[in-house]
């Protein structure tokens, strides 16, 4: 695959860099004395110098005699030196910034490229929407390769979205400068029945020599998972136990091991290469969603490799894991992922292996971040009005919306009810008895069981799914957002109809956001006027406001970690088991719309 990224093709400076690495030119940046972690062959090299020329690394070994008059000397001191970490797989859109300011928030710790999937903006969007975000990652060093959305809508027929993406449209997008891949494939049923639709998504991709990821979330490693595998698809980051990684890697595919948010799935599925006698190749890191608060306090892959570490992971192996093996995954090594001759030198400095605190950050051989802080100036995107006016329910929302009624004037009601899984994906469809006042239903605060509402917010069609979830301990208030996967709608959560009414319309006026209201009274509201998903402001002044809202959560009542994440898979039809969207309740095991009620 031809690498766009990178400062200078090889094509047009590879006689430059073999005079550098032979003496007969000084480099234009020379590393000297550093312990340099070599992902290729597993170990640490001493001393090892590196010579960088035109952006890309020209020698490893001793560059003494690469250094001329106009050479940039960068004494490592005997510090660690590493490949720039690579995100294999990562929605932008989930940490609530754009990319220009996500790209500012990630470079200092050690980030130098991403494979970005913006199927949220493609939801809310489409095909403009992509570009859109296109454009804005062109301010920053931060080598964003795109993986196009491949499922807009996520489920057919069970959702409503702002655009559609097909076929088409991949054959078109794949023409594009940025784009290496096809988002995540979420339609694993299309993909196993042979769904022309599906397939014709695949088909395009392949056709244009890219790489298919893949979002394969059921606890199956048989005939399923091998129809998956076989329809090209090279990597998933779904994998919840360490079975299903292993079983993954066994047949080919790239295990992507999450660890982001609120899907700390790390701790679990770490086990398949920390308890197999196994070669690791296959094994990626990834964050997958990461919100500003996390990025601001924890970091972003070094947090990640710390993480992994703490979990018995070796260090090296870690390493490899957010740098060859990603690039790799991806048909890009012979151009990222190791401090090797002729590659993009895109180097980060590292204090230790334990802590993998980052201390410097090359890109193209350029210093971009030292000591935690960027060091260039990028400049500003303005987003244009069409991609910040896109809240459009088509209907008044009052209290009165948010009456259920009940299949009997009184008594009991029996009704599934949706289970969340705190830091998990999953859910659970669980059976509930409802008392019934006066012919409708209320939340039941007694069993933590909470009315649900979703509402279409892209045609103002008016249309809107009932339901009730378990499991956020919320006693008293409402919460509402329009990150609400995949389709973004409205989504709103609540222990009475007034509040739920205020949570909603806040919204509304905003432009969309995350919003939790007490008795009245907003506590607080996260504003994403872009699409309704993201906000230009700086990481820190999104984390403040992210920080203000979890403290609103636990204030009525709700203490699970990013709550606001795991109520945004509310909506999400493809993961299992039970989901609401816009058009109603979800049995997305046997990807068939359900009644609220249980009939005896």
């Amino acid at each position: 695959m031809l690498n766009v990224f990178c400062k200078s093709p090889l094509w047009e400076v590879s006689a430059d860099l073999a005079r550098v690495a032979g003496g007969q030119q000084s480099a234009d940046v020379v590393i000297r004395d550093a312990r340099l972690v070599n992902v290729c062959t597993h170990e640490i090299q001493e001393h090892t110098d590196v010579a960088i020329s035109h952006g890309r690394i020209a020698l490893v070994g001793d560059a003494a005699h690469c250094i001329g008059e106009g050479t940039e000397v960068i004494d490592a001191h005997g510090a660690y030196i590493a490949p720039g970490f690579l995100d294999g797989h990562i929605h932008v859109e989930s940490s609530m910034l754009t990319v220009g300011e996500y790209a500012r928030a990630v470079m200092p710790h050690g980030t130098v490229g991403i494979y970005m999937d913006p199927h949220e903006i493609g939801n809310v969007l489409g095909v403009r929407g992509v570009e859109l975000m296109i454009e804005d990652s062109r301010r920053a060093p931060l080598k964003t390769m795109v993986t196009v959305p491949s499922c807009v809508p996520a489920v057919p027929g069970f959702e409503d979205t702002g655009a559609s993406i097909d076929a088409g449209d991949i054959r078109k997008m794949m023409t594009w400068d940025r784009v290496v891949g096809l988002g995540e494939m979420m339609n694993f049923p299309g993909v196993l029945s042979g769904n022309a639709a599906t397939h014709a998504e695949l088909a395009e991709t392949l056709k244009a020599d890219r790489v298919i990821t893949g979002h394969y979330s059921v606890p199956e490693t048989g005939k399923g998972l091998n129809a998956y595998v076989a329809s090209g698809i090279r990597c998933c980051h779904e994998s919840t136990r360490a079975e299903d990684a292993l079983a993954k890697m066994r047949l080919g595919m790239y295990a992507m091991i999450r660890e982001g948010s609120a899907w700390h799935d790390l701790h679990e599925v770490c086990r398949a290469i920390k308890d197999q006698e196994i070669d690791t190749r296959f094994a990626v890191f990834i964050s997958d969603d990461t919100h500003p608060n996390t990025l601001a306090s924890k970091g972003h892959l070094d947090h990640i490799l710390r993480r992994a570490v703490e979990e018995g992971i070796d260090p090296i192996t870690a390493i490899q894991a957010v740098t060859i093996n990603c690039a790799t995954c991806f048909r890009m090594d012979h151009e990222l992922g190791s401090i090797t001759p002729g590659k993009c030198a895109d180097i980060v400095f590292l204090e230790d292996l334990q802590s993998m605190h980052v201390t410097r950050v090359l890109i193209d051989g350029d210093t971009v971040a030292e000591d935690g802080r960027l060091t260039i100036q990028l400049p500003s995107f303005p987003y244009p009005d069409w991609s910040t006016n896109t809240m459009h329910v088509g209907e008044t929302i009052t209290t009165e919306t948010f009456r259920v009624a009940a299949d009997r004037e009184s008594g009991l009601s029996t009704i599934r009810a949706i289970e969340i899984i705190p830091a998990r994906v999953g859910d659970y469809e669980r059976i509930v008895e409802m008392k019934v006042t006066d012919g409708e239903l209320t939340s039941d605060v007694s069993q933590d069981v909470l009315k649900t509402f979703v509402f279409e917010r892209h045609h103002g069609t008016g249309s809107h799914g009932v339901g009730f979830v378990h499991g956020f301990g919320i006693k008293r208030g409402a919460m509402a957002q329009t990150v609400a996967h995949d389709a973004h709608n409205l989504l709103v959560v609540g222990t009475n109809d007034a509040d739920m009414a205020l949570a909603a319309n806040t919204l509304i006026a905003c432009g969309g956001g995350m919003c939790a209201v007490c008795d009245g009274e907003v506590l607080g509201l996260v504003p994403l006027p872009v699409a309704g998903l993201m906000n230009d402001e700086s990481a820190e002044e999104m984390a403040k406001k992210v920080e203000h809202l979890e403290h609103a959560w636990r204030e009525i009542g709700c203490d699970i970690v990013s709550p606001f994440m795991t109520m945004a898979l509310i909506p999400l039809a493809c993961l299992p088991e039970l989901r609401l969207t816009n058009r109603g309740l979800v049995d997305c095991r046997t990807f068939q719309f359900v009644d609220l009620f249980v009939k005896d």
